[in-house]
Formats: structure tokens, C-alpha cells, sequence
């Protein structure tokens, strides 16, 4: 990574691999290489290059701070888990680059967005795990402060399934 911004950007991208980091910086979330492919596709944004000099051109794509859940709602609902960095300081306190740090992790099953979560049904985040024939099944809804566990034969995980219509669903491997 050759520039400063880059350098942390990796860093945090690092500890957050298998999500869509959207990365703070001034009015704009900004997204950089596969993270700004696959947002420039799913939420319609407009995908650029920036030479970041031996770093090459690297894929770009951003939007308005403002228009966060809106975007965080568009890409949990396409199944995507979305790691939101912030700006941890005023940038014009600043000594070099701006401190920055993941606030937030959201998942279709965690959101608390308003604009994502149905008033008529429950935002279930689920977990199963098989032991022989039957499986234990846990499930809630965090935004109603609702939890269940259970245990039950593993022919009637699939009716369950189907009846509860989780908004994730977590299989241990």
C-alpha cells in the first residue's frame, strides 16, 4: 500500500475480511477495490479508478454520509454483512490521518434500520447445529428483545425453517 490512507484502510479491511467495508472520509463513504465492484453493482453506484501511485489505479465507488442507511439497508437485504468505519476524531484536530475504527458490523439479522425492518413480521437472526438426528435451533429477534432455543428432530428443521423465515440464518460447520 503506498499512501498513508491506503495503509489504513488495509489494516482495518484486515480484521474485517469477509464483509463490505464502508470507509469513512470527510462527507463520503468511500469503497475501495472488490468492496467497491460489488457495491457499484448491488447499489447502483458509479465505479471509478484513482491512481494511488505504485498502488496503480484502484477501484473506487462512495456515497454521501448521509444517505449510510440507506445504503447499509440495500446491501444487507441483498445478503451482504456491511462493517461501517467511522471517523474516531475531528479531522481537524488531527495529527496526520484521521483515527478510524469499525462502529458497527450489520447483518440482515442485527439491523435496527427502520427502513429494513418489516412492522408486520419479526427480523429473525437463526442458528442451527445437527447432533445425530435431531438439531438444536436458537433464534431471535433483537429488535423485539425475543430469544428461543430448542431442540428437535432434524426432520422438522425445514418446516421450521420455513415457518419462522429467518432473516440470516448461522449453520455450524
Amino acid at each position: 500500500m503506498s499512501t498513508p490512507m491506503l495503509k489504513q484502510y488495509a489494516e482495518i479491511k484486515s480484521q474485517y475480511p469477509d464483509v463490505i467495508l464502508f470507509y469513512r472520509m470527510g462527507d463520503f463513504y468511500e469503497l475501495f477495490y472488490d468492496d467497491a465492484v460489488t457495491s457499484s453493482e448491488v447499489l447502483g453506484l458509479t465505479l471509478t479508478r484513482r491512481n494511488h501511485g505504485k498502488e496503480g489505479d484502484v477501484p473506487l465507488a462512495g456515497f454521501p454520509h448521509h444517505q449510510l442507511e440507506n445504503y447499509l439497508s440495500k446491501m444487507t437485504r441483498a445478503g451482504y454483512r456491511v462493517a461501517v468505519c467511522d471517523q474516531l476524531e475531528d479531522p481537524k484536530q488531527a495529527k496526520g490521518i484521521v483515527k478510524r475504527g469499525v462502529t458497527e458490523v450489520v447483518s440482515a439479522g442485527t439491523t435496527f434500520s427502520g427502513t429494513q425492518l418489516d412492522d408486520q413480521k419479526n427480523n429473525y437472526l437463526a442458528a442451527v447445529s445437527w447432533v445425530e438426528e435431531s438439531c438444536g435451533l436458537a433464534y431471535a429477534d433483537i429488535t423485539a428483545q425475543e430469544f428461543f432455543t430448542g431442540i428437535l428432530p432434524a426432520a422438522e428443521l425445514l418446516t421450521r425453517l420455513v415457518a419462522l423465515e429467518p432473516a440470516e440464518l448461522i449453520v455450524a460447520a
